[in-house]
């Protein structure tokens, strides 16, 4: 079985947008120096991220065939299917990815969500239901919902994480600003939004010419 590091499996959907990008403009294929320069990955890291997920070789001077690179690197992410996630917690952020129109795109729809608070419980956002919490375990039984994306408050993002398991959830995307843990046979993806504005503080910070 083929191992793909993070930092691999983080890369593929940049590059799978950028060959969208470029069927767009009218591209039939591209080559692994023509993607380093455009996304700043060196060529050999690109060469080695393609062959792990596409059985075809590139072709000297001509490259990859942009469109059946989309079709594997789709059917690697599973985009190709879609798999149905709820979410727990219909704040501004909750409310924000309820109405993102991309999901789809990458292989999830969001069915509904799920909230404690009795004024936002009977609500709809961008027509998908907000239900109580106590309605979660049979929710994600009936409508196989087993991803869960979280955006609770950090105080009570542990507690709610654990009924979601409970409930049935074998995937955790999670946005609350503290460190989760979850069972061995439980996913977990943290987004850190304070670690990404970091890593773009200092790059920012170490930039020539700023006025």
């Amino acid at each position: 079985m083929k191992r793909y590091s993070k930092n691999q499996l983080q890369r593929y959907p940049i590059y799978l947008k950028y060959l969208r990008q470029l069927k767009e403009q009218g591209y039939t294929s591209v080559s692994s120096p023509l993607i380093a320069k455009e996304l700043g990955y060196s060529e050999e890291q690109i060469r080695k991220d393609l062959q792990l997920v596409s059985n075809e070789a590139g072709r000297p001077k001509k490259g990859r065939s942009i469109e059946k690179l989309i079709e594997t690197l789709e059917n690697f992410l599973g985009y190709s299917s879609l798999a149905n996630a709820l979410l727990i917690g219909a704040g501004h952020l909750g409310n924000a990815l309820m109405n993102f129109p991309s999901f789809e795109e990458m292989g999830i729809t969001i069915t509904a969500g799920f909230d404690a608070d009795p004024s936002k419980i009977g609500t709809e956002t961008n027509g998908k239901k907000i239900l109580d919490m106590k309605e979660l375990p049979n929710y994600i039984k009936e409508y196989k919902a087993h991803i869960v994306i979280l955006t609770v408050p950090a105080n009570v993002a542990q507690k709610v994480c654990d009924y979601a398991v409970e409930s049935g959830a074998r995937a955790i995307w999670n946005f609350a600003p503290i460190h989760i843990n979850v069972p061995g046979d439980v996913v977990i993806e943290d987004v850190n939004m304070a670690s990404s504005l970091a890593v773009l503080w200092h790059r920012y910070l170490n930039l020539k010419n700023i006025d």
